[in-house]
């Protein structure tokens, strides 16, 4: 039963990158030696909140893998058919006359 409506954890090393320059403006942060499926969530520690417009940033640090259990996972996928069914809905929507 353990596993199917309680989280577990896992520490694990990360890679975070920063960018803040007129070029590019995001911040990534891959966990190594994980695969991440639907529901998972990730806690990075300790990386900076924020770095000077222009700079660029890649340190190691390590991260909280917190797996979703078997009811968060199902929920996550399916509703993910249902907003990916909203974005093909929008899509073909008919122009209005003006």
């Amino acid at each position: 039963m353990m596993g199917l409506f309680t989280p577990r954890t896992e520490e694990v090393p990360c890679t975070v990158e920063i960018e803040k320059t007129a070029e590019s403006f995001h911040a990534y942060a891959v966990p190594e030696g994980v695969t991440l499926r639907p529901g998972d969530r990730v806690v990075v520690h300790g990386a900076p909140c924020d770095i000077p417009f222009g700079e660029s940033l890649t340190f190691e640090t390590r991260a909280t893998v917190i797996r979703a259990n078997w009811w968060t996972r199902t929920w996550t996928e399916m509703s993910a058919l249902f907003e990916i069914a909203d974005l093909y809905h929008v899509g073909f929507e008919p122009k209005e006359a003006p």
